[in-house]
């Protein structure tokens, strides 16, 4: 590790650390502006946004992968879901095998209101990206992927240990 230090490479991981925090903070304002355009709670879109991401993959959510990737309690999405479900957003399904499992789909207008509102910073960043070679491209997704498995790594070990606050005095329980 040393070594690494001396080659620069904790200058370069704190200037892309920063720009990725600044992307990030690009994309929760966005994601709030989406949530305030469609008139909804920006949970309730971020919910939303996940379920019908999810079917463009082909690998749709359940309740309980929708808590995991929004972070909330069951019970909370349970409530959110019945919200979208009235308004119409959304659908549960049950078209397993397995009856007792649950698919979320969007509903139709969904997916165009959200290709109407994302469609021209799609655009915009396909013009970004068309400047650099394919080759190129493939090596930072390939990097994304390697720093989403390396913090997916650590927030798991997180987990399995659960940390003291660093408010709460030694031998004390919060």
């Amino acid at each position: 590790m040393e070594e690494a230090v001396r080659d620069g490479v904790a200058e370069q991981r704190e200037r892309l650390m920063e720009s990725l925090r600044i992307y990030g903070g690009h994309y929760a304002e966005l994601s709030r502006r989406f949530a305030a355009w469609l008139g909804l709670h920006s949970t309730d879109a971020t919910a939303v946004l996940e379920i019908a991401a999810a079917e463009e993959r082909g690998a749709p959510l359940s309740p309980a992968r929708l808590s995991e990737r929004i972070s909330l309690s069951t019970g909370a999405t349970t409530a959110l879901l019945n919200r979208l479900e009235a308004a119409g957003h959304i659908t549960r399904a049950r078209e397993h095998s397995d009856r007792r499992i649950v698919t979320l789909r969007s509903g139709g207008h969904i997916q165009e209101r959200a290709d109407e509102f994302f469609g021209p910073l799609a655009h915009r960043l396909d013009g970004a990206m068309s400047h650099y070679p394919p080759r190129f491209l493939e090596q930072v997704e390939a990097f994304m992927a390697d720093l989403n498995t390396t913090m997916d790594r650590h927030l798991t070990e997180q987990d399995a240990v659960t940390p003291r606050s660093p408010h709460v005095p030694e031998g004390r329980t919060p």
